[in-house]
């Protein structure tokens, strides 16, 4: 096993439209105003943005986010990551019934030291970390579209 790579899979039910989660999801620059484990996205450009996120846990992950994929019409954002994790995230948004459900897709291979000292010990408390935190996103963008 590598204990430094991970997979995550989370599915967001939401209360809107695709076309609307589409929206919220690919205004990266606003996340931290709804997801509060997001702490900042400071973009370089139309395609390049520095991303901290910290959850519950006592350390705060950075990588360079890269746009690999925004197709509006298949409901697909895409990032490449570099820095404290490198590899790929995605969501895909689809039509469910009144509403949408989001997916996000990741894997990751971990660099930061800490993260890398304690994979084996820490490898469920870290899972469970990043579980905590995108429950935290969809109650936040949850309340975000229906404030909206």
């Amino acid at each position: 096993m590598d204990w430094y790579h991970y997979r995550f899979r989370s599915v967001w039910a939401l209360p809107v439209p695709p076309g609307r989660a589409y929206a919220a999801l690919e205004q990266a620059e606003g996340y931290p105003r709804w997801w509060p484990q997001v702490r900042a996205v400071n973009r370089f450009d139309d395609s390049h943005a520095l991303i901290t996120v910290r959850s519950l846990l006592p350390y705060a992950i950075t990588f360079t986010a890269r746009q690999v994929r925004r197709d509006p019409v298949a409901g697909v954002l895409e990032i490449a990551m570099s820095g404290d994790i490198d590899g790929w995230a995605r969501w895909t948004v689809v039509a469910a019934g009144s509403g949408s459900v989001a997916r996000y897709d990741q894997v990751v291979d971990v660099n930061k030291a800490l993260l890398r000292r304690f994979a084996v010990v820490g490898r469920p408390v870290f899972r469970a970390n990043h579980r905590l935190m995108m429950r935290a996103g969809r109650r936040g963008l949850v309340a975000h579209l229906e404030a909206v």
